[in-house]
């Protein structure tokens, strides 16, 4: 083989395995990240047969719910969060907010179909420590205390409001709410106690008097003492 040819083929050889290589190597990165992500985006349209995906603007023509229906303008719907019906406008949803009526604070049974919630049942009874009481029943749920329950369900009670004894010595007996004085109206003179409305002689010196000035309240707790001459024996 000539010379030249020989050189020629070498030339030729080396030019298709350059080409090749160019072929293998991946492209080069844009300097420009908008360039990229247009032709990312043509690529997955390419892929995708060539069509471009849409998404489809109600702004000004009908709304859309959390679920994603579309309702038309004019039409009532119900939202997903809320009982209570919104209207579709150009402005989007417009949606009722009523000034929604208390509920008793006796209701045992709340239904919330509606946009407001609404008491199905009230309670026809009393609890009162632990204890249920009829409508209009009267009881006593201690000896000072007088109770009904009303028919609001709720229980209104009376207290006795007991007296100050007219004794230094008062006692309580079962059943009853205030405090008695067995022996009548008595004080103290020293450490003993003395009947009220009587001189009692304590010791072979001392007379005691406990006044008692007619009203119960003005009996004196500590008896009035006067020391006189003493006995002798």
């Amino acid at each position: 083989m000539a010379p030249g040819l020989h050189a020629a083929c070498v030339l030729l050889l080396m030019t298709r395995v350059l080409l090749l290589l160019l072929l293998l190597l991946p492209p080069p990165a844009s300097a420009d990240p908008e360039e990229d992500s247009l032709e990312a985006d043509n690529t997955l349209g390419a892929a995708n047969g060539g069509d471009n995906v849409e998404f489809d603007d109600y702004r000004g023509k009908g709304c859309v719910d959390d679920s994603g229906f579309v309702y038309k303008l004019g039409e009532r719907f119900f939202p997903g969060h809320s009982n209570c019906p919104c209207v579709c406008t150009e402005d989007g949803p417009v949606c009722d907010q009523p000034e929604c009526p208390k509920i008793h604070p006796k209701c045992s049974k709340v239904e919330h179909n509606g946009c407001c919630p609404e008491c199905k049942e009230v309670r026809n009874f009393c609890e009162y420590r632990a204890k249920t009481y009829k409508v209009l029943e009267e009881f006593k749920p201690s000896p000072c205390e007088w109770c009904r329950c009303e028919a609001s369900s709720e229980v209104h009670c009376l207290v006795a409001d007991c007296a100050v004894p007219e004794c230094v010595n008062p006692v309580y007996e079962p059943e009853q709410c205030c405090p008695i004085c067995k022996n009548g109206p008595n004080c103290f003179a020293g450490s003993t106690i003395i009947p009220a409305g009587k001189e009692v002689k304590v010791d072979d010196c001392t007379i005691c008097y406990c006044s008692q000035n007619g009203d119960w309240w003005k009996t004196e707790r500590q008896a009035t003492c006067v020391k006189r001459e003493c006995e002798r024996l």
